[in-house]
């Protein structure tokens, strides 16, 4: 699985954060750290910190807030997403289908309006 930021993705200037080049195995191993760290635990989840997630040019962290912001971005290279407990949630079950079969679908993680998306996406593509 691999972690990176793209810049300016449409003529809005918007950006995206995207984990990607992971098979069904990742995917579960990927939706369990969330549902262990954040939703059991009440923790931050730094994705620096997970083995199996190769960092391409970002870092990014899930972090527990009481809004939905969204990916918010802290220097040039180190992301934040802060979302509730409820949209963690939420997520797990976006991350459902890509834990039961390999597929090239893609998913975004939150729909917030923010000028960074984060997508899930096996094939890179969306």
């Amino acid at each position: 699985m691999e972690l990176d930021y793209i810049d300016k993705i449409n003529a809005y200037g918007d950006n995206l954060v995207r984990l990607y080049n992971f098979d069904r195995h990742e995917a579960l191993r990927f939706r369990q750290l969330i549902s262990e760290t954040i939703i059991v635990r009440n923790e931050s989840l730094d994705l620096s910190q997970v083995g199996f997630i190769q960092r391409r040019n970002c870092n990014l962290i899930l972090r527990i807030s009481d809004t939905d912001t969204g990916i918010t971005k802290k220097g040039s290279r180190k992301f934040f997403c802060d979302l509730t407990i409820e949209s963690y949630r939420h997520m797990l079950t976006l991350l459902q289908s890509f834990c039961e079969k390999d597929t090239t679908a893609y998913q975004y993680l939150y729909d917030i309006d923010s000028h960074t998306d984060f997508l899930f996406s096996p094939a890179g593509t969306w």
